[in-house]
């Protein structure tokens, strides 16, 4: 990933003009998995602020204006310094508005299962179909929305 420290990769289609569906924080350890979901969410009008671990996750959420425009947040499992469970723990604790949808390249069910009672969106699986990948950042961020009128 090309993070450089004390900045973040932002989308230019944000600013293109280009209607303008939501932020998304992806956090995945392997470069080319973040590329390619960025590359998607950016396709369907969303922006994107990736991290490799849930450390950076972290530092990103705390720094600056990164809190108000992200609106969903994608994790993986599996990743070195914070893992994904960790990270979902502080999410939930710190940031408790935020959808939280796991993309893992480990499917179990019973870990699914048990996000999910913990109030996880969405439970993907790697490699994922962008109309799934889509249809879960769209709902997260309406299920979102909804809940700022409840």
């Amino acid at each position: 990933m090309n993070y450089l420290p004390g900045t973040t990769q932002r989308t230019a289609g944000m600013f293109s003009g280009q209607s303008y569906r939501g932020g998304v924080l992806v956090i995945d350890d392997e470069n080319a998995i973040c590329k390619v979901v960025r590359m998607a969410l950016e396709k369907d009008g969303y922006y994107v602020v990736e991290a490799e671990d849930g450390a950076q996750a972290i530092r990103i959420l705390n720094e600056g204006e990164h809190p108000v425009i992200i609106d969903v947040i994608i994790t993986d499992i599996r990743m070195p310094n914070i893992n994904g469970i960790e990270a979902i723990k502080y999410f939930q604790r710190e940031y408790p508005s935020l959808p939280l949808i796991v993309l893992t390249g480990f499917p179990d069910i019973d870990l699914a299962t048990q996000l999910m009672k913990q109030g996880i969106t969405d439970y993907l699986v790697k490699p994922v179909d962008r109309k799934k990948l889509h249809t879960a950042v769209a709902d997260a961020i309406a299920s979102r929305h909804l809940n700022w009128f409840s």
